[in-house]
């Protein structure tokens, strides 16, 4: 068969095309084979966003000065808030303010007052924060915040309150960790550990976010289900008569034993171990969970208590459950963490990877 020379051109660029398609094929096959995909999942208030800023401070680059002045807003908009639902859950629960001249500080608490990424907290709000926060009204309401869902940030930020309204304040990194935005959608964060890329997502935990997850369950390669333990006590942001840790047992049975995950690796964090060990003495875990019976105020026995409620939920004999106990916010005990979790990751589910 002959051709001219025109079609002989033409199918040697075809050839080359096909060629450079190929090559880029590989070139995407060999990237992907060196790609970790990690899911958070949890329920509401779990603490997988601070995780994720954990990773971008021990493995990327950290927070920019742009970011931490973001976070500045973030962290005014989380006092403020707070006080409003302090207050509001107050006149529900029908207790007043310990000194009525700070009835005074209401009003402004009320406003919707949002601040620029370039501005310092407003200083009126100083003596305002100061004087509610020491009310013996509030700190009463206060210590029934697991009946209203309180944030648990505010005893941090309050430690050094006026640093944070100083005119050249820039949030630290345990600021950020400790500050509070509410999860929506998906969020991603890609670090490199060794000759690996983790890409790791953290998706919505209140109730209404949970269906955006199904976009994140393609070939997983690892499950991080983070449970905040200190939650026993704890009802739901979105439903005051549900109970934290009862919604985060009855989700981890779910994706325990979901077909999705049947091949992906699950490790389970049982966080907020600080605000934990601090609670149970004062809140009895047996008023929340009948079949308790161990020593009340015996942390190690209480930690076995949870987590061996959890590994009970999983059905499937062959599925192994990697359990840590942690605080997120302390970045050295989550790196001391991610190392194992690390070993475990490439021992366990990706050898392949680095054949």
């Amino acid at each position: 068969m002959c051709f001219g020379s025109g079609e002989e051109d033409e199918l040697a660029a075809g050839a080359a095309r096909n060629r450079e398609i190929e090559r880029m094929i590989r070139i995407d096959e060999k990237k992907m084979s060196k790609e970790v995909k990690l899911l958070l999942l949890g329920a509401g208030e779990s603490g997988k966003s601070t995780v994720l800023k954990q990773m971008k401070l021990i493995y990327a680059q950290g927070f920019s000065r742009t970011e931490r002045d973001e976070w500045r807003s973030i962290i005014f908009g989380n006092l403020n808030n707070a006080f409003k639902v302090i207050l509001d859950a107050m006149e529900e629960l029908e207790i007043d303010l310990g000194n009525s001249e700070n009835e005074s500080y209401v009003h402004l608490i009320s406003l919707e007052r949002e601040i620029g990424h370039k501005e310092a907290l407003p200083l009126e709000y100083l003596p305002a924060f100061k004087a509610l926060w020491a009310d013996h009204g509030i700190k009463q309401a206060i210590t029934k915040g697991n009946e209203y869902a309180l944030h648990d940030n505010l005893n941090y930020f309050f430690l050094d309150v006026d640093r944070l309204f100083a005119k050249d304040y820039v949030p630290t990194d345990q600021d950020v960790l400790r500050s509070r935005l509410r999860t929506t959608g998906i969020t991603e964060t890609i670090f490199e550990l060794g000759s690996l890329t983790y890409r790791m997502f953290d998706v919505g935990g209140q109730r209404s976010e949970r269906k955006k997850w199904i976009h994140c369950f393609e070939n997983v390669n690892c499950l991080f289900f983070l449970v905040a333990i200190s939650g026993y006590d704890q009802c739901l942001v979105e439903d005051k008569d549900g109970n934290q840790m009862q919604e985060a047992l009855m989700l981890f049975e779910s994706i325990a034993n979901s077909q999705w995950f049947t091949k992906s690796a699950l490790i389970l964090f049982l966080n907020k171990m600080d605000l934990f060990r601090d609670k149970i003495a004062s809140s009895p875990i047996c008023e929340y969970f009948p079949d308790y019976t161990g020593d009340p105020s015996d942390q190690k026995v209480a930690m076995n208590f949870f987590k061996e409620k959890f590994r009970g939920l999983n059905r499937n004999p062959n599925k192994d459950i990697y359990t840590h106990f942690t605080n997120a916010t302390d970045t050295n005990l989550l790196k001391i963490t991610m190392t194992t979790v690390q070993d475990m990751i490439i021992q366990r589910n990706l050898h392949q990877l680095i054949l």
